[in-house]
Order: C-alpha cells, then sequence, then structure tokens
C-alpha cells in the first residue's frame, strides 16, 4: 500500500516531534518512532478503525497510545493517505477543509 501525506499533515508531524525533542532529548525521536509503528498498523489493515466521516469519502482515525493524537486517513484504491496528524486539544474541525484533497 503506497503512502501519501498531506502537505499539512507532514508538516504537523514535524512540528509535534520537534515539540516533543525540545521537551525532553530523544523524546521526539520516540513520537515519531510509535507514529511509523502506527502507520504500519494501519496499512495492515486499514478498515480496522473507526470512520469519522460518511462514504463516499471515508476517512478514518487511529489514536495513538502513548502521545494525545490522532492520525486520520482515508484509503483510496492501494494508497494509504495520511491526512491530519492531530493533537487532542485542537478544534474538532480546524483540518475539514482537507476532505476536499
Amino acid at each position: 500500500m503506497r503512502l501519501i501525506y498531506h502537505p499539512e499533515a507532514e508538516l504537523e508531524l514535524i512540528e509535534a516531534a520537534q515539540f516533543y525533542e525540545h521537551r525532553v532529548r530523544g523524546l521526539g525521536e520516540q513520537f515519531l518512532c510509535e507514529f511509523d509503528s502506527a502507520v504500519k498498523r494501519i496499512q495492515k489493515s486499514p478498515n480496522r478503525w473507526p470512520a469519522v466521516t460518511d462514504a463516499p469519502c471515508e476517512m478514518r482515525r487511529f489514536l495513538m497510545a502513548r502521545f494525545p493524537y490522532g492520525i486520520y486517513y482515508r484509503v483510496m484504491g492501494d494508497e494509504l493517505r495520511i491526512l491530519v496528524v492531530k493533537h487532542h486539544s485542537r478544534h474538532p474541525d480546524y483540518w475539514k477543509n482537507r476532505l476536499k484533497s
């Protein structure tokens, strides 16, 4: 399954890792490792996690265990598109404009 990141999701991932790294040395790397593990789990079984939008543009959410982040993604054919890397404290709808992309 081919992995594609929305540019804003990629930026959110980088910013989160930098935030944790500035707090505690090595924590940013731990965040990225957990994120990578989460993406691998999603790739193996993408329909396992709950849908947060309706079909035909169904988006699903994976909640990370150790860090307060959700990975919002969409499966389109053989592509896994990561659209949002959202901290739980952010407004729930701030990313809705990405559904068009």
